[in-house]
C-alpha cells in the first residue's frame, strides 16, 4: 500500500509560529492545531506537564457550553502542542474557548481530574506546576487572536 502524505505533514514546520491554526476541516468537524512551542527548537513540552494539560483542558472543554460539540482534545506526538476537534463551533468561539481553557489552567488549584489508577493508564505522571507555567506562557500568544490568524503561513 502506498501511504499518502497526510495534511499535518504538509505544513512547513520551519516557518510555523506559536498560535492556533486550522489543521483540517472534515464536514462539520474542525481540527485546531494549538501550537504552544516552536517546532524543532529543542524546547518541547514536558511529558508530565503535557499529560496534566490534557486532563485539565479536556475536562474543561467537555464541561463548557460546547460540551456536546467537543470531539477530542489531545497531545501532538512531537510535544509542541495539542489538537482540538470540534463540531459546528464557529472559529471565533473556538478561539475564545481555547483562550478560556488555558486561562482556567493557568489559575487551576486543586486535584487534577482523572488521576486515579482506575481513571488513567499513567495516573502518576503529572506536573501541575509546569502545566500552569506553560499555560501562562502561552496565553499572551493567543490573547486577541483573530480568525484571520488561523491560516497556516505558506
Amino acid at each position: 500500500m502506498e501511504l499518502k502524505r497526510i495534511a499535518s505533514f504538509q505544513v512547513n514546520h520551519n516557518i510555523l509560529e506559536r498560535g492556533i491554526y486550522i489543521s483540517r476541516i472534515d464536514g462539520d468537524i474542525t481540527t485546531y492545531d494549538i501550537r504552544m512551542k516552536l517546532p524543532n527548537k529543542n524546547d518541547y513540552l514536558d511529558t508530565a506537564a503535557m499529560h496534566t494539560i490534557e486532563h485539565i483542558i479536556a475536562t474543561f472543554t467537555r464541561n463548557s457550553k460546547y460540551s456536546e460539540n467537543i470531539i477530542y482534545f489531545g497531545p501532538m506526538g512531537c510535544r509542541t502542542g495539542f489538537y482540538l476537534l470540534t463540531r459546528s463551533i464557529p472559529d471565533i468561539e473556538a478561539i475564545s474557548l481555547i483562550y478560556d481553557a488555558f486561562s482556567f489552567l493557568a489559575d487551576f488549584e486543586g486535584e487534577i481530574p482523572g488521576t486515579t489508577a482506575i481513571e488513567c493508564g499513567n495516573y502518576l505522571e503529572h506536573d501541575l506546576a509546569v502545566a500552569k507555567a506553560e499555560a501562562k506562557n502561552y496565553l499572551p500568544v493567543i490573547e486577541n487572536y483573530t480568525v484571520e490568524q488561523l491560516a497556516y503561513k505558506k
